[in-house]
């Protein structure tokens, strides 16, 4: 059989991931020679290389397949990478500051943040299996390093121990699920895979292999019972850092999960659509119930974060098109308030230090109340009361799951929601009716910028809904 000769021009679905390929190496040579006075100029590049990735996504997708179906560009991975690129931009323009403070401000950091989210978008544009886990551990390996990148830090040390450890432990379940589903299919390719579940039941073998792939993907994106790791990686590495793994890296792996379950597993939707179900009403419970006692509000985040992936699993469940479409409008959301939280909490410096018990926001709309008030705005958000861009969230996928006959877990859903409001209410009674505390340092340029924009999305997508929900709709119907 002749080999098929691979020209240039096929090549263009995947620019912009050879864009970053590319530019990350480059840039790795210009900090390994030029030491870490190159520092801002890397960081600069890194920023303006993602911009460009994204600018290439929505002028100029180039749809298609490349390399015989194992990476795909579509609707779906178009609109999902494009989140990953402003999680990921945003990330390292909300680090300048922060890095310069805390001493590590090293060239190296952005160039390994540019490679994880190389790694997320393949991810995102995997066509079979093996494509999925080199996507997945160019992620990994990169974020272990991230997360361990203040040295001089014994709890950001532990952190990225923890997360090696863990992350190992899912990649080696992830694998084996992969082997089993290639045992009982005889494929690796996810349209081919779809092809030979036309049975309505999965047999005993190919069930074993869903159970531990997704046992793997609910580690990436901190689901119960596979969250351990989420609140004390959250904590012990640098608030930048953890920035970036609340936002683009579980994007990333939910829309993985999405395509691997949709377009690979749709066939037997009754089998996995049971472990979904569970694992996304434990998360919405622990994530509700647990972060009640906590005062550090980097904990609190991991928390909140682990019952976000509940809600957005509520949409994932439904296993229909209107199910899929939530679940991207909910992580569009989601990336905006994380991102708008997380520009506050990187503002919570004083002469002293960085602080990050919740406490130390008491009194804050008497000292700073433009900040007092959006952030107000953005865990309203989080709680999911209308008219912000949260309600909206939780709301398509709550329907999707209604429309699915799941009727169950959206009651769990919506009293979960109920119960999670308490902690995000409670960071509003602090900053407005307790005493004023210290001075906050002010904000800088780059941390104003974040929080204006998120708070744009979180304030306002009520008045023009209709870009965002198209793109999500059409990115959905790409799967089925």
């Amino acid at each position: 059989m002749q080999a098929e000769i691979l020209h240039l021009s096929d090549l263009a679905p995947v620019l912009p991931e050879l864009l970053l390929a590319v530019g990350a190496l480059v840039l790795l040579m210009v900090g390994a020679f030029g030491g870490n006075r190159y520092t801002s100029v890397v960081t600069g590049l890194c920023v303006a290389l993602l911009a460009i990735a994204g600018l290439m996504l929505i002028v100029s997708p180039n749809y298609g397949e490349v390399f015989n179906g194992s990476f795909v560009q579509d609707a779906f991975s178009r609109y999902m990478k494009i989140l990953v690129l402003i999680g990921s931009g945003f990330a390292i323009a909300m680090s300048v500051a922060y890095a310069r403070s805390q001493n590590f401000d090293r060239f190296e950091y952005p160039i390994l943040i540019l490679l994880a989210t190389l790694g997320m978008m393949m991810m995102l544009s995997a066509g079979d299996l093996i494509a999925m886990y080199l996507g997945l551990e160019l992620q990994s390996l990169a974020l272990y390093v991230v997360a361990a990148i203040n040295r001089d830090s014994v709890r950001s040390t532990e952190a990225g121990l923890k997360y090696f450890v863990l992350g190992a432990l899912s990649s080696g379940m992830l694998l084996y699920g992969m082997s089993f589903i290639y045992g009982f299919t005889g494929q690796i390719e996810f349209d081919a895979i779809a092809m030979t579940l036309t049975e309505e039941r999965a047999s005993l073998g190919l069930v074993f292999g869903i159970v531990f792939l997704l046992a793997g993907l609910a580690f990436k994106i901190s689901a119960v019972p596979f969250h351990m790791w989420t609140p004390d990686v959250y904590e012990g590495a640098p608030t930048p850092v953890t920035a970036f793994f609340a936002a683009a890296p579980k994007i990333a792996a939910f829309g993985m999960m999405m395509r691997v379950l949709v377009e690979g597993l749709g066939g037997v939707l009754v089998d996995w659509q049971q472990i979904i179900v569970f694992m996304a009403i434990m998360s919405m419970a622990l994530g509700s119930f647990a972060a009640i006692g906590q005062k550090n509000i980097k904990r609190l985040m991991a928390y909140s974060s682990i019952g976000h992936m509940g809600y957005a699993m509520v949409g994932l469940a439904a296993g229909s098109a209107v199910g899929v479409e939530g679940v991207i409008v909910y992580m569009t959301a989601y990336l905006a308030m994380t991102l708008g939280a997380f520009a506050c909490i990187l503002s919570m410096r004083r002469k002293s230090g960085m602080v990050e018990d919740i406490y130390d926001l008491s009194g804050l709309s008497k000292t700073n109340l433009p900040m007092a008030i959006l952030l107000a705005f953005i865990m309203f958000s989080l709680a999911g009361i209308p008219p912000f861009v949260g309600f909206f969230a939780k709301f398509y996928v709550f329907m999707a799951a209604v429309e699915a006959g799941l009727y169950p877990l959206a009651i769990i859903g919506i009293l979960t929601s109920v119960v999670g409001c308490y902690y995000y209410l409670r960071i509003i009674k602090v900053m407005f009716f307790d005493d004023a505390t210290d001075e906050f340092l002010p904000m800088s340029g780059e941390m104003k910028i974040v929080l204006g924009v998120s708070s744009v999305v979180v304030c306002l997508f009520f008045l023009v809904p209709g870009p965002i929900v198209e793109a999500a709709s059409a990115a959905a119907n790409t799967l089925f």
